[in-house]
Parts: C-alpha cells; sequence; structure tokens
C-alpha cells in the first residue's frame, strides 16, 4: 500500500487460482479485487468460499461485491477469534477497501479462505443449518467422504462464547479415517484414540451416554462437525442400506 498515493482511489484486481490460501495487504489504501478463479472442473454455482479473516486485521473493510453493489461481511478491526463467513460463488467477489487513517502506523488486512465443493453432503449439512440432525442418507455418504469418521464418545464440552464455538472432547474406540491428524492415541495406550472437533455454540452440545459416530471435515486448520448419531441408529442405517444395496461404501460394523 505504500506505493500508492492515499488521496488516490486507485483499485487492484488480484486473481487466485488455488482451493484454500491466504490475502495479506500491508499499509492498505484504495481497494483490491479478489477474483478466485480455481484451477477445477466444478462450475462457479458449485463452489461456496469461506473467510476467515486474521486475529488482528485491520486498515481495511472487507465486501461481497456483485455488479457494482456491495455487502458488508468484515467490518475494519473486527478479528473476532472463530468468525468465518460464506456465500457461493456465483453471489460474487471479494472487494477489499482501505479505510481512511489519520495517520502511517502500520496496518495489516488479511483473512484465510477455502473453497468447498456443495456436493459433499456434510458440507452441506454444516452450511445450510449446523444444529439439524441429518438425514440416514447424508450420515451414510459423510461416513465414506468425510475427513474424518469415528466411534467414540464425548468426554467433555468447553463452551467459548467469544468464539461462538463449541470444543468437544472425544474418546474414540474405532477410528475410520482421520486427516491431519486430529486424533492421537491415548497415553495409557490401551487402543483408544482423543481428540477434539468443534461446532458451533448455538448447537447446544452436551456430554452424554453412549458411542456416537462422528464425522466431519477440516475447515482452516480445525475440526469441524458435521453429521453426529448415535451409533446404533447409524448400525441401523447401514444394515438397512446393505440389505437394499445402497451403501456408496462398506464400513466394519465390529
Amino acid at each position: 500500500g505504500l506505493t500508492h498515493e492515499t488521496h488516490r482511489k486507485e483499485v487492484e484486481q488480484v486473481y487466485l487460482r488455488c482451493a484454500a490460501g491466504a490475502v495479506e495487504w500491508m499499509y492498505p489504501t484504495g481497494a483490491l479485487i479478489v477474483n478466485l478463479r480455481p484451477n477445477t472442473f466444478s462450475p462457479a454455482r458449485h463452489l461456496t468460499v469461506c473467510i476467515k479473516p486474521f486475529r488482528d486485521s485491520s486498515g481495511a473493510n472487507i465486501y461481497l461485491e456483485k455488479t457494482g453493489e456491495l455487502r458488508l461481511l468484515v467490518p475494519d478491526g473486527d478479528g473476532r477469534p472463530g468468525r468465518v463467513q460464506c456465500f457461493g460463488l456465483e453471489q460474487g467477489g471479494l472487494f477489499v477497501e482501505a479505510t481512511p487513517q489519520q495517520d502511517i502506523g502500520r496496518r495489516t488486512t488479511g483473512f484465510q479462505y477455502e473453497l468447498i465443493r456443495r456436493h459433499r453432503a456434510s458440507d452441506l449439512h454444516e452450511l445450510s443449518a449446523p444444529c439439524r440432525p441429518c438425514s440416514d442418507t447424508e450420515v451414510l455418504l459423510a461416513v465414506c467422504t468425510s475427513d474424518f469418521a469415528v466411534r467414540g464418545s464425548i468426554q467433555e464440552v468447553t463452551h467459548e462464547p467469544e468464539r461462538q464455538d463449541s470444543a468437544i472432547h472425544l474418546r474414540v474406540s474405532r477410528l475410520y479415517r482421520q486427516k491431519s491428524r486430529v486424533f492421537e492415541p491415548v497415553p495409557e495406550g490401551d487402543g483408544h484414540w482423543q481428540g477434539r472437533v468443534r461446532t458451533l455454540l448455538e448447537c447446544g452440545v452436551r456430554p452424554g451416554h453412549g458411542d456416537f459416530l462422528f464425522t466431519g471435515h477440516m475447515h482452516f486448520g480445525e475440526a469441524r462437525l458435521g453429521c453426529a448419531p448415535r451409533f446404533k441408529d447409524f448400525q441401523r442405517m447401514y444394515r438397512d442400506a446393505q440389505e437394499r444395496g445402497l451403501n456408496p461404501c462398506e464400513v466394519g460394523m465390529d
């Protein structure tokens, strides 16, 4: 931003080809138009964009822009922990406009972004109605396509109002799939794993007895909860679908 004259309203175009990444703009002046053009076969109408501002982001407002109309996504200085904004790629692009400053102090506007293919059932569930129970079809697809799928129990729930999030601490007896080592072996070495996943505070998750099937995806380096039925209900769904030959993948029930 120091290369711009502050009194001129210069607008620069930025083109990003990655499915995930970050934008960092130091000494912001004028404005940036951030064009997301991922190298993917999925058309724009099938992609959702999520952005997460840096904790100390300041110096500019972040808008969703389409045909000249602006909708404010992140006001200047609103770097609340865990704040994530999502929108369909067909709804427009990102317009980052510097706010007037009285001094030349260092400011940095920045955010992480991810592109999500909307045909993934658990992503659809998470983005549209994250607290509602999943249908049988959504559960069966989630166990096959999620970044993690485990059988386990809830040990503790930690609510974090400042993030509008809840951290669910899990003890896992069966690990079907995981990415990024969300779950690690317990120190006792009894064949169990432990780890935590996050969901929205508004979902009101509480510790409960019994085993559940926990599925979900990694977003911005964190495990986010998707479908999570009781394990006995998942067994019923799986066996019913198996009898009809409708299971999208094989899962061990032992």
